[in-house]
């Protein structure tokens, strides 16, 4: 495979440099192996033959066996179009042309009979089909017009360049000519003969020409299996390669600040799950190794109260702690969480931010350089150069899909030795993304909520029921609660989105005008935001018109109603992560979703599993299979780390499970692929690492 890795497109039969440069713009295909690993996104039975007389307008795609009967150009100039009456005897469908009229009217014969496929459709009450597929029945290939057809995704620049679906078919045919047998194997004979694995250059061939849909099948799971194989190989490797190299700061002893936290300050019984993860997380702490573990933790479940005990086990062992959060209102609200708990436990617990002024930063440096500072919680400014501790033993990062790896990794470095790292999320992460994305990270989840927290009751409403939603709204602001009310702020259509949101302003202001309504947006400056959210917080503010800038941050647990405009606009996981905002204090909570009646499917889809449950995983895994891993809250922002040619983490997942259990085998006899017999899986890693992945060794 690397001869075709290094062969530039250009130089095959067919392509030249202006289909070249077209396929490595549109499509990033620059050698033959990147155009043999552009899968097809569909199949189309080639085998099946229609009357006319069966054809309908809603069909896919057809084909017919027939005659042209008559042909005409149409039309002057631009506007021309060959049109061609094509009948079997059991009717008759119009063929169109708009483009190379003369060129095609020179080539058609009248006398022959042709195949003609394509998608039919109507046009003044008559079937017709546009630029139709046309062989001679005579000449058709036995191959293609008797099985599958691969199609190929194309775009409207390659279109005007002459290369569509079948030009991409074709390209590879070329490359098969001329390599047929000689695409050497990528994974061991051992795997391929013990999993009973179809052959690469089989699987390949198959995959772009397939004979049936069983050997298309093997050839998509032989393909898929590779893919996600190597990929968890590489992170498990990853994984065995900071445990045996990089060693972590052991903390040896629990003491005065934890003990006397538990017996005095805890706020409430701890649940079991989050003992249960505490204790996994001393056990990594307490070990020689550096600890890197996610914390997964739905909405409320107290995540923040073990990332606290995890840092004064720090203090216990004479290091210090950070904290980083993705915003300033994060931070802030991190900031006096934790300062409160700890009030009277003699633990300095400072904020750094963008917004520090100097003289508190300079003092700032100062108490972190001496150790009089122990619990550092910041934004990207914690980052900067010129923040440097003492003896930095522990990083919590909040929300960690919010930070690109580089600028965590500048965190590392703050030490001697790596800190141990707790990553934590309130986005629920699907299994099979979980052992992709962090897959070199030990996982602990906290999967029950603090005892005295009700569920939150959620409702669909159309617009049409605006004004039951008010009656019930002054209900709950009569009761002394306050209300959220979410519009969505899309890049795309941003000005008409923030018109939408004034508009909702003033008519909250209307509506219900003995009470002080806020507004906060991601426009304003971080001063006014922050003023807006404390008038809100404090209680001064009843109503909160905001964007999804309140999606992570802000903790009111006297609001008891979350109301989401356009709720058809957001996605499974963000609409989960705004309902939770409320449900925060001992009262019930509502959440309303507010949609037109004009649904999709998927949208109504959405809408239901939202009033059905509120567990985050289970909403989560939805969302993978609704909308696909790339997506998906956490993974647009910083992209997943490499890119998934034929495998669908969504679809996939038992493959992607089979797969890890596969390195998992190979990596407990070899760990760091040192032995001859893994050869050619180091090289592939390799290869992989240079050409394709964008690996890290800090997830």
């Amino acid at each position: 495979m690397s001869e075709l890795s290094t062969l530039n497109i250009a130089y095959l039969a067919g392509v030249g440099p202006k289909k070249a440069e077209l396929l490595k713009q549109e499509l990033k295909v620059i050698s033959y192996e990147d155009l043999l690993y552009y899968f097809p996104y569909k199949y189309i039975d080639r085998s099946k033959f229609y009357t006319i007389n069966e054809v309908k307008a809603t069909q896919s795609h057809i084909q017919v066996k027939g005659k042209i009967t008559a042909l005409k150009t149409i039309g002057e100039g631009r506007q021309a179009r060959l049109s061609a009456t094509f009948s079997d005897g059991t009717g008759v469908i119009e063929l169109v042309w708009f483009k190379g009229h003369q060129y095609i009217k020179e080539g058609l014969d009248a006398n022959a009979e042709y195949i003609v496929f394509g998608k039919p459709s109507l046009f003044n009450g008559h079937l017709n089909i546009v630029h139709p597929e046309m062989e001679k029945s005579k000449d058709a290939d036995e191959k293609i017009s008797a099985s599958l057809q691969a199609f190929y995704n194309t775009s409207e620049r390659m279109k005007k360049g002459y290369i569509n679906s079948k030009t991409i078919q074709k390209m590879q045919q070329n490359i098969f000519a001329a390599y047929a047998g000689k695409i050497p194997e990528t994974l061991p004979s051992r795997i391929i003969t013990h999993y009973k694995l179809m052959h690469l250059h089989e699987a390949l061939q198959t995959v772009h020409f397939p004979t049936s849909t069983e050997l298309l099948e093997k050839a998509r799971f032989r393909l898929k299996f590779e893919e996600l194989f190597y990929i968890q190989l590489n992170i498990l490797k990853i994984k065995n390669l900071r445990s045996f190299k990089i060693k972590g700061y052991p903390f040896a002893k629990v003491g005065h600040y934890l003990n006397t936290f538990y017996k005095e300050k805890l706020p409430f019984e701890l649940t079991n799950a989050q003992k249960r993860v505490i204790k996994e997380i001393r056990a990594d702490m307490g070990s020689d190794k550096q600890m890197n573990r996610l914390l997964q933790g739905d909405v409320g479940s107290g995540k923040t109260l073990v990332a606290l005990m995890v840092m004064l086990i720090a203090l216990d062992n004479n290091f210090q702690a950070c904290l980083m959060a993705p915003t300033e209102i994060l931070a802030n609200q991190h900031y006096e969480t934790l300062s409160k708990m700890v009030e009277g436990l003699d633990v300095n617990v400072r904020l750094l931010t963008g917004s520090t002024k100097k003289k508190e930063r300079d003092e700032l440096d100062q108490l972190l350089l001496s150790g009089q500072l122990h619990i550092l919680i910041g934004t990207h400014a914690l980052l900067e150069n010129r923040v440097q501790f003492k003896n930095l033993g522990l990083v919590v990062i909040d929300e960690q899909h919010r930070f690109g790896v580089a600028q965590r990794a500048r965190l590392w470095k703050k030490n001697e030795r790596p800190p141990h790292v707790l990553v934590m999320t309130a986005t629920p992460i699907p299994r099979t993304l979980a052992l992709t994305i962090y897959g070199d990270l030990d996982v602990s989840v906290i999967d029950e909520l603090p005892p005295g927290r009700k569920s939150i009751e959620t409702a669909h409403y159309f617009h049409n029921r605006r004004n039951n939603l008010n009656r019930f709204i002054l209900g709950e602001l009569q009761k002394g609660r306050q209300i959220y009310v979410v519009y969505p702020l899309i890049e795309e259509s941003e000005s008409l989105d923030f018109k939408n949101l004034t508009e909702g302003y003033e008519y909250m202001q209307q509506a219900f005008a003995d009470y002080k309504v806020e507004m906060v947006h991601g426009k304003m400056k971080s001063k006014e935001k922050d003023a807006a959210m404390q008038i809100f917080a404090s209680g001064q503010a009843h109503i909160l018109v905001s964007t999804t800038v309140i999606e992570v941050g802000v903790n009111v647990p006297n609001a008891s109603v979350m109301v989401i405009e356009s709720a058809e606009r957001f996605g499974l996981s963000q609409l989960h992560q705004l309902r939770g905002r409320v449900g925060r204090g001992a009262e019930q909570s509502f959440c309303i979703l507010m949609t037109s009646y004009k649904l999709s499917e998927d949208t109504r889809k959405r809408m239901t599993i939202m009033t059905q449950t509120t567990d985050g995983f289970e909403i989560s895994e939805a969302d993978l299979k609704l909308r696909g891993p790339g997506d998906l809250e956490g993974t647009q922002q910083s992209g997943l780390p490499f890119a998934l040619k034929i495998a669908n983490l969504a679809k996939d997942g038992q493959t992607l499970q089979f797969a890890r259990q596969v390195a998992e085998a190979i990596l407990a006899d070899d760990p760091l692929l040192e032995k001859q017999d893994n050869f050619l899986l180091s090289k592939q890693l390799l290869k992989l690492s240079r050409e394709k992945i964008n690996w890290s060794m800090i997830s």
